[in-house]
């Protein structure tokens, strides 16, 4: 019997998580899986409980909610055989949407996890995080953001309303009442970006923050990160390209460069603009600049549709 360990975080989707997790384990069970919660009252603890009982020998790990959940299943699983299942249940869902999974159905998304187990996972890139020099890492499968965008996640993170994409204008428009550009050095595997900018964005996948399309040509598994750089727009200029970027029409702006590498390394200089706020990657904080970010071809099993 096919051993499933779930985790469950209740709070996702306002609320949303405790049902879509409550569906998923008697979906599961009825099918015939032996299933583990391992749901905790906090990620971290969660994080400990589904990395010792992956020790202990399951078969997958799946995690119902957002792009927090799949953060938390891709630092326990990536780099190993196991894969991670997921059932969106969270506001934004982007990897979920990247994967091309359903995120509104909790029974579809299930029927689709199911499939892969039978048939087998999707391998997919996954990003390994760190200050340079330090041999410690964490995990990420969508977006490193390191600008105003970051700055807007952290802000939105607190907010209790609106929902969706809604929160993330709000947020965006109290973040502007102090913003200029921010300096950075950008390191390529063969290239450097130095210049006063407003968003830098290390991304995996296309989409981030409830539905932004800030890199559309990224691909889960090319063995490549698109490397998003804006230079130093106004405040006015920001509040133009922002709704762009929901449709990836930003691309088009001249002052927006999209560069791919393997290696990303980026850091501040303050000589040259504000200092950048903390970074943050599939929507959790990661830290203060400075961050290298390297990516690892085919480093998660994903229980997932083949690319299309």
């Amino acid at each position: 019997m096919t051993r499933i360990g779930l985790v469950v975080n209740p709070t996702a989707g306002k609320g949303r998580g405790t049902q879509a997790g409550h569906e998923a384990h008697q979906r599961l069970r009825a099918a015939g899986f032996d299933v583990e919660d391992l749901s905790a009252p906090t990620l971290a603890q969660a994080t400990d409980r589904a990395r010792a009982a992956t020790l202990a020998g399951l078969d997958a790990l799946v995690v119902v909610g957002g792009d927090g959940m799949v953060h938390l299943g891709a630092n326990v699983v990536a780099g190993t055989t196991m894969p991670l299942g997921i059932v969106p249940a969270g506001t934004g869902n982007d990897f979920a949407r990247g994967l091309g999974l359903p995120r509104t159905d909790v029974a579809a998304a299930l029927a689709v996890l199911e499939h892969a187990i039978a048939h087998g996972p999707r391998a997919v890139d996954a990003v390994r995080v760190a200050p340079p020099g330090v041999e410690a890492y964490e995990w990420y499968v969508g977006v490193l953001s390191g600008g105003i965008d970051a700055a807007v996640n952290a802000r939105a993170n607190g907010l209790r309303w609106p929902r969706g994409e809604a929160r993330y204008v709000r947020a965006l428009l109290a973040e502007l009442t102090s913003f200029r550009p921010y300096g950075y050095r950008v390191t390529l595997d063969d290239d450097v970006w130095e210049s006063a900018g407003t968003l830098v964005a290390v991304a995996n996948a296309p989409w981030f923050g409830g539905g932004l399309h800030v890199a559309p040509d990224a691909l889960l598994d090319d063995g490549l990160l698109d490397v998003v750089l804006a230079g130093p727009f106004t405040k006015p200029g920001v509040v133009r390209i922002f709704p762009g970027i929901y449709r990836g029409r930003h691309v088009h702006d001249p002052r927006v460069q999209i560069r791919r590498s393997r290696t990303v390394l980026i850091e501040p200089v303050p000589t040259i603009g504000a200092t950048p706020p903390p970074a943050f990657a599939d929507g959790e904080r990661i830290g203060p600049l400075p961050l290298r970010a390297e990516l690892v071809a085919g480093a998660l099993q994903v229980l997932a549709p083949p690319r299309p």
